[in-house]
């Protein structure tokens, strides 16, 4: 873990040290949720999934909705509608 001190501009911007950057992997136009809390600012990123990610949950909980569904005696044709 490294620490490093940095100084607030005029503007209230501050510059992430490099070797933080490269430890935690963030690039430029990275995007972060900011917290404070009294005297402590924290910083954590937000990350997007991509789309083979996002495909790859939906059929995971999909799959996992079916199983539920199943174990009710719920069949799929229960469900369209009329």
């Amino acid at each position: 873990m490294n620490v490093e001190t940095v100084r607030m501009s005029s503007k209230g911007q501050i510059v992430i040290p490099q070797d933080i950057r490269a430890e935690v992997h963030v690039d430029e136009g990275t995007v972060f949720a900011v917290v404070g809390i009294k005297d402590t600012i924290i910083l954590k990123m937000i990350t997007t999934p991509s789309k083979e990610e996002l495909i790859k949950n939906l059929g995971l909980f999909a799959k996992k909705a079916k199983m539920q569904l199943q174990s009710r005696g719920i069949a799929e044709k229960d469900l369209r509608a009329k």
